[in-house]
C-alpha cells in the first residue's frame, strides 16, 4: 500500500466515520419502519425508492461541476455535512413520510460528494493503480461499516432492542458523522482546479460515451437485485432473531472489508470484465440462497452480496478512472444510474411483496438477475470473438 497517496488515506478515514454512523442504522432502519411505526413493505419500498431517485439529479450535477468549473473540495464536505447532520434526526419521526424526507436528504447528501470523492481519488491515484487505490478506499469505507454494526450489535445485546434504544441508536450517529466531517475539512487537500480556458471546454469525448454506454449492464443487474433492506427483512421472515440481524451485515461487511484491496489489485491484474463476471455470478447466487428461505442460507447470501458489491464496485470505479476523460461527470452518470436503476427496483420489489407475498418477489429477483449475467456472458464471449477475429 506504499503507493496509496496521503489525501486517499484521509478520505478513507472520512469514509470509514461516514460508515460506521451509517451501519449503526442501516440494519435497523427497516425494521423501525415495519416493526415500530407498522408500515408496509410497500412503505418501506416507497421510503427506499424515493430516497435514492432524490439522490440521482445531485450525482449527475455535482460531477459535471467537479469537471467543468473545479469545484471538487467544497461539494465533497457539504455532502458529508448533509449526511452527518440528518441520520440523528430519524430519531425524532413517527411516520414513513418523515423518513423519506430525512433520508432523501441525507441521499442527496451522498450524491453530493460521491462523484467529486471519486475524482479526487481518481486524481490521487499513480498510473496503472486505480484498481489498487480505489479498493484501499473501498475497504476503509467497508472497515467503517463493520465497525459500525459492531457497535449496534453490542448496544443491541446490552440495551435490548425496544423502540427507545433505537431512537437513541439514531442520535448516537452524529458523533462518527461529524468526525468524519472534520477530517474532511482539515485534512484533505483539494485537487488543482482547471485553467479558465479549459473549464469553457466541457464536452463528452467518444471514450466518455463509450464507458457510460458500458455501465448499463450493471444498472439493470442492481435494478433486480435486492437491497440490503429487503436482505433484512428477508432475515427477519426466516425467522432470525433481530438482536442477530447485525450480526448478518458483519459478515457481509468482513467479506468486504478482507477482500476489497486484494479485488482493486486483481482488477489491474486481469481485467474489469472478469471481475464484473465474478460479481454479477455472486450476487445471482445471493438471490438463489435467498430464494430457499431458510436462515443459515441467508447468512451465506449475506456473504456473497458482501462479495457483489465490493467486486462490482471496486471494478466500475477503476473502470471510469482508466477510461473516462470527463471523470467527474462519468462518476456522476454512473451513481445517478445506479440510485435511478435501484430507486426503481426497490420500488417495484416492495411492491410485489407487499400484494404477492416475498416468495414471489424472491422468485422475481432471481430470474431478474440471473438473465443479466447470462446477458453479460453473451456480450464477453462476443467480445472475445470479436478480438479473434
Amino acid at each position: 500500500m506504499k503507493r496509496i497517496d496521503k489525501n486517499v488515506v484521509m478520505l478513507g478515514w472520512v469514509s470509514y466515520f461516514t460508515d460506521m454512523a451509517t451501519a449503526m442504522i442501516q440494519p435497523i432502519l427497516p425494521l423501525f419502519i415495519v416493526l415500530i411505526l407498522h408500515e408496509g413493505m410497500d412503505k418501506l419500498g416507497f421510503v427506499i425508492a424515493v430516497a435514492t431517485f432524490v439522490s440521482y439529479a445531485m450525482r449527475l450535477i455535482s460531477g459535471y461541476l467537479s469537471d467543468r468549473y473545479g469545484i471538487v473540495k467544497p461539494l465533497v464536505v457539504a455532502g458529508y455535512g448533509l449526511s452527518a447532520t440528518t441520520k440523528p434526526l430519524i430519531g425524532f419521526t413517527g411516520n414513513y413520510q418523515q423518513i423519506t424526507v430525512l433520508q432523501s436528504l441525507e441521499r442527496l447528501g451522498k450524491g453530493l460528494r460521491s462523484a467529486p470523492k471519486d475524482l479526487m481519488i481518481a486524481e490521487y491515484s499513480e498510473k496503472n493503480a486505480s484498481g489498487k487505490t480505489f479498493g484501499f478506499h473501498k475497504m476503509m469505507d467497508i472497515a467503517g461499516e463493520l465497525s459500525g454494526t459492531v457497535i449496534l450489535f453490542a448496544l443491541l445485546a446490552i440495551f435490548g432492542q425496544s423502540e427507545s434504544v433505537m431512537r437513541n441508536i439514531f442520535y448516537a450517529t452524529l458523533i462518527p458523522g461529524l468526525i468524519g466531517l472534520a477530517i474532511m475539512i482539515f485534512w484533505v487537500r483539494d485537487i488543482p482546479k482547471p485553467s479558465k480556458h479549459e473549464s469553457m471546454k466541457f464536452s463528452f469525448s467518444d471514450q466518455d460515451k463509450l464507458t457510460i454506454r458500458a455501465l448499463f449492464v450493471y444498472f439493470f443487474f442492481v435494478f433486480f437485485m435486492f437491497s440490503a433492506a429487503f436482505f433484512t427483512v428477508q432475515a427477519k421472515e426466516v425467522g432470525i432473531a433481530i438482536a442477530l440481524i447485525p450480526l448478518l451485515f458483519i459478515v457481509s461487511t468482513g467479506i468486504q472489508t478482507l477482500t476489497s484491496y486484494i479485488i482493486g489489485a486483481w482488477v489491474d491484474k486481469i481485467g474489469v470484465k472478469r471481475i464484473m463476471l465474478f460479481a454479477y455470478l455472486s450476487g445471482v447466487i445471493a438471490q438463489v440462497l435467498l430464494y430457499l428461505q431458510n436462515p443459515l442460507s441467508t447468512w451465506f447470501a449475506f456473504a456473497f452480496m458482501g462479495l457483489f458489491t465490493v467486486a462490482s464496485l471496486n471494478a466500475n470505479r477503476a473502470y471510469i478512472a482508466d477510461r473516462a476523460q470527463n471523470k467527474g461527470t462519468v462518476y456522476g452518470i454512473f451513481y445517478a444510474g445506479v440510485a435511478l436503476f435501484g430507486a426503481l427496483g426497490a420500488y417495484v420489489g416492495g411492491v410485489i411483496w407487499e400484494y404477492f407475498g416475498m416468495h414471489t418477489a424472491l422468485g422475481y429477483s432471481l430470474v431478474g438477475t440471473l438473465a443479466v449475467l447470462v446477458l453479460f456472458g453473451a456480450i464477453v464471449r462476443n467480445g472475445k470473438e470479436t478480438d479473434k477475429g
